[in-house]
């Protein structure tokens, strides 16, 4: 059985940084090593339905600093990538409308998953199965660092904004609501 660690790891309450860094061996991983963007991983306890606060709350920052990669699909059934800020929504009307589509909707967690090779809660932007637009708030670059999927459930990697641009080819948008 291949592992996916490097170190071993004591369980840890639920919401909880784990207390040593390990770094999983997924396709994101492989692909920031492929592309030399630095990046600091971190391990949290993930929690179902928990949104971007048990990760934000487990490693001391700034919700809005944890960018969540959505899945979607145009009218057209064309699948995309949304990174938004974590304590934002996406606009799908106006984002339907920054893109030429008539609807821009959230995909379903199998589409997601087959599109990406992820599994839904743990979709990272980088390595997908599959090549797909890639939309980034525009504010995100604003940030001196975020917090995004690494490519696993309760797996967050720490980058710079700005090497989404040296990553992936990224589209900015201005399509943010805060939940607020």
């Amino acid at each position: 059985m291949e592992k996916d660690r490097q170190a071993a790891t004591p369980p840890a309450e639920p919401g909880t940084l784990m207390s040593r860094i390990e770094c999983p061996n997924t396709q994101g991983v492989r692909f920031l090593r492929m592309q030399k963007i630095e990046f600091v991983p971190h391990l949290y306890t993930y929690e179902e339905h928990g949104g971007t606060g048990v990760p934000a709350t487990a490693l001391n920052v700034a919700e809005h600093q944890v960018v969540k990669t959505l899945v979607m699909e145009t009218d057209q059934r064309k699948a995309l990538l949304v990174l938004m800020h974590g304590d934002c929504e996406v606009s799908t009307k106006q984002l339907a409308r920054v893109i030429g589509a008539k609807r821009v909707e959230p995909c379903s967690a199998p589409v997601a998953e087959r599109v990406t090779g992820y599994v839904f809660g743990g979709t990272s932007p980088f390595g997908t199965r599959t090549k797909l637009p890639v939309y980034v708030e525009k504010t995100i670059f604003d940030l001196a660092k975020i917090f995004i999927n690494g490519g696993k459930r309760g797996f967050l990697v720490e980058i710079n904004p700005k090497d989404l641009h040296r990553a992936l080819p990224v589209t900015e948008v201005e399509v943010a609501i805060s939940r607020s």
